[in-house]
């Protein structure tokens, strides 16, 4: 008989898939993984938040551990689990040594989101109103960090392929340390499509974001100043809802009913939110990966304006659900004229479907990721030994982290 295959999961936070793109990607690979037979434990060093999933409804067993304590070294060889997925490179950096350690066997596998490395040099050459250049990335302390963690582990979940090229071209990774898979979403049919609001039957414009992530804060921003102004002089009768999780008072404050710009703060059913809505806008200006929100409005038939930085490796060779502009001017028409026209509206909510379903449909997906994950474990002792800068890294983390954890264990005595 065989026996049930374990999965550790190490989480910075507790998913909320209601939250962001991020929590509904983790609840997503917890299914994948739950397909294949794993049984699954989820374990986070972060505090429990009132909008986390409870994951007992999932059947996936809740473990708080703690940073820089030995305790999670019993805990971990008490489970002794066959894979364990790091959510994010800084999970990797803190549990890592110690998974290697204590079950040497395991596959380890780290989801990257988005690469952080890239999210930050990006902004910050926005922030010194420069445009990016990829050698900004070799002068980015996170960087090196990130490609460490990378290469330590067996292999990395990439959501983005520019990402992908990216850690191949600079870096110079390989291919066999990296794995595609993005968001993993539902088809959409014709009878989804038929139930879905016409355009006659929405109204208004939405953006929605958790607000702690400065790429969502900062279009937020530009709304309010430069864009929505301009719209709202073309369209007087127009409001844009701002939707998003955690909105700081800094986010309330840009409230202004008279203007028709509404910070609604955290949205009970996004989803809901954005199909009422009869355009998204997007200008995000800095960040990585792909975005969440623009998928959501593509499953809710809602055409988006957005920049080639909220659009990138989103969509292949395939037409946008809409328009993709950097131009403030461009931007402004682009959203009038989707918010007027009809025939442009549809073809726009057309080309969305078939983004998610050539694209991004979990089907296309589920069967190869199950085999590379069965291949790996089958062959992990040569996989490794052709890793050697990952077998480097991890000899060095091991010592150089072992003992500063050690120490701060100590300390905390």
């Amino acid at each position: 008989m065989n026996q049930v295959q374990k999965l550790l999961i190490i989480g910075s936070v507790w998913p909320e898939p209601n939250s962001s793109a991020a929590g509904g990607r983790m609840m997503q690979l917890i299914s994948l993984f739950k397909m294949q037979g794993f049984s699954i434990t989820f374990a986070s060093p972060a505090q429990d938040s009132d909008f986390m999933v409870d994951l007992q409804e999932y059947e996936v067993e809740k473990e708080s551990i703690e940073l820089n304590n030995s305790s999670f070294d019993v805990f971990v060889r008490e489970l002794n689990p066959d894979v364990v997925l790091f959510d994010r490179f800084m999970m990797e950096e803190q549990f890592g040594w110690r998974v290697a350690e204590n079950c040497p066997n395991a596959l380890r596998l780290l989801d990257t989101e988005d690469l952080h490395c890239l999210r930050l040099a990006r902004h910050k050459a926005f922030k010194e109103n420069r445009s990016f250049n990829i050698t900004d990335l070799f002068v980015e302390e996170v960087a090196k960090r990130e490609i460490a963690s990378i290469l330590r582990c067996d292999l990395s979940l990439m959501i983005s392929e520019f990402e992908m090229e990216l850690l191949e071209s600079v870096f110079k990774i390989d291919i066999s340390l990296l794995y595609y898979l993005p968001f993993l979403l539902e088809p959409i049919d014709n009878d989804e499509i038929e139930e879905l609001p016409s355009f006659k039957n929405r109204k208004d414009f939405v953006f929605i974001g958790n607000f702690l992530h400065l790429p969502n804060w900062n279009a937020v921003q530009y709304l309010k100043d430069t864009i929505w102004p301009l719209i709202k002089k073309r369209l007087p009768e127009a409001v844009l809802n701002v939707y998003g999780a955690y909105p700081l008072q800094k986010v309330l404050q840009l409230h202004n009913k008279k203007e028709g710009f509404l910070i609604m703060g955290r949205a009970i059913d996004a989803q809901e939110v954005v199909r009422e809505a009869r355009v998204v806008l997007a200008p995000l200006r800095f960040g990585a990966g792909i975005k969440g929100k623009l998928l959501e409005a593509m499953q809710c038939g809602t055409p988006s304006v957005t920049t080639t930085i909220g659009s990138e490796a989103m969509h292949g060779d395939l037409p946008w659900n809409g328009f993709i502009t950097d131009d403030v001017a461009d931007f402004v028409d682009a959203a009038v004229q989707l918010y007027q026209d009809k025939a442009i509206w549809h073809k726009a909510q057309k080309n969305g479907f078939k983004i998610i379903n050539q694209r991004y449909s979990k089907s296309l997906f589920e069967s190869s990721f199950r085999i590379k994950i069965e291949f790996l474990r089958s062959n992990l002792p040569q996989h490794r030994l052709n890793n050697f800068m990952g077998s480097m890294l991890q000899h060095h983390t091991l010592k150089s982290t072992k003992y500063m954890s050690r120490w701060i264990e100590e300390k905390n005595k």
